[in-house]
């Protein structure tokens, strides 16, 4: 026993301080994209959207670029050189992804700014101390399921926040989505959502949750959680980052700004 407290004394404090200290994130980490018109031209409009699997990055009229991160698996296919030797597209460090709206995922040289992703007042003041959220996977790789599952691990400590998951839709304020929904989980989805009282928020994580990922093409998936159900908030990734995930539920509840 006395070897346990020494060991446990010696570990020290091991929940993160976040929100108040920001995260130390590795320097491979792909954070929030970000697209440099002054290094795009010809070959890099041609080129830099035929290597996009899923079709987030598209080229405009106008001579620029668009990303989609509802879309984006983060594989860093397009943040290669062109012939000058500079890159159109980057990743940064910035692991604030999360968005109220589906529009705000489409970033382009003009639109490159985290978007508000706070809850209206109604909801805001039921739930801003104390979440109840049912996890539903539908369909999904397990990925975006195991960083959510992280955040209650001693580091995140997600109830600290007031936010816990429980195991029936009855008990919930809301549900939280991973995977493309396939066929097969369409009904049991929309019954799961049936059975949470009203007011509730509805949270997609992840490519596949937001458009269909990988799978939207198809024809046994839907394109979401948005295709059966109104969705709240959208947080991108593939997966995303545990401290992407954090964040998009703190803004929501409007805990940090």
């Amino acid at each position: 026993m006395l070897e346990i407290i020494k060991t446990r004394i010696s570990q020290g404090h091991r929940t993160a301080r976040y929100p108040k200290v920001q995260p130390t994130l590795p320097d491979r980490f792909r954070g929030r994209p970000v697209i440099n018109q002054d290094n795009i031209d010809a070959h890099t409009l041609e080129t830099l959207p035929k290597l996009c699997a899923t079709g987030a990055l598209c080229s405009t009229a106008s001579g620029g670029l668009t990303l989609d991160m509802g879309k984006c698996l983060f594989c860093g296919r397009c943040d290669v050189c062109n012939p000058s030797g500079k890159k159109a597209v980057t990743f940064s460090n910035d692991h604030r992804l999360a968005a109220r709206s589906r529009d705000d995922l489409r970033i382009s040289t003009t639109q490159n700014s985290v978007a508000p992703s706070r809850l209206d007042d109604e909801r805001l003041r039921l739930f801003r101390r104390s979440l109840r959220l049912r996890q539903v996977s539908a369909g999904g790789c397990n990925a975006c399921e195991a960083d959510i599952n992280v955040l209650n691990t001693l580091v995140f400590d997600l109830s600290r926040f007031g936010i816990q998951f429980v195991a029936s839709p009855r008990h919930a304020d809301g549900l939280i989505i991973t995977g493309p929904v396939t066929k097969n989980m369409a009904l049991a989805l929309r019954k799961t959502f049936d059975a949470t009282p009203a007011p509730k928020v509805v949270i997609a994580v992840g490519a596949c949750a937001i458009s269909g990922g990988m799978f939207a093409a198809h024809d046994q998936v839907h394109h979401g959680a948005e295709d059966l159900l109104p969705v709240d908030l959208f947080i991108p990734g593939c997966p995303p980052h545990p401290y992407t995930i954090l964040d998009g539920l703190l803004r929501l509840l409007g805990r940090i700004d």
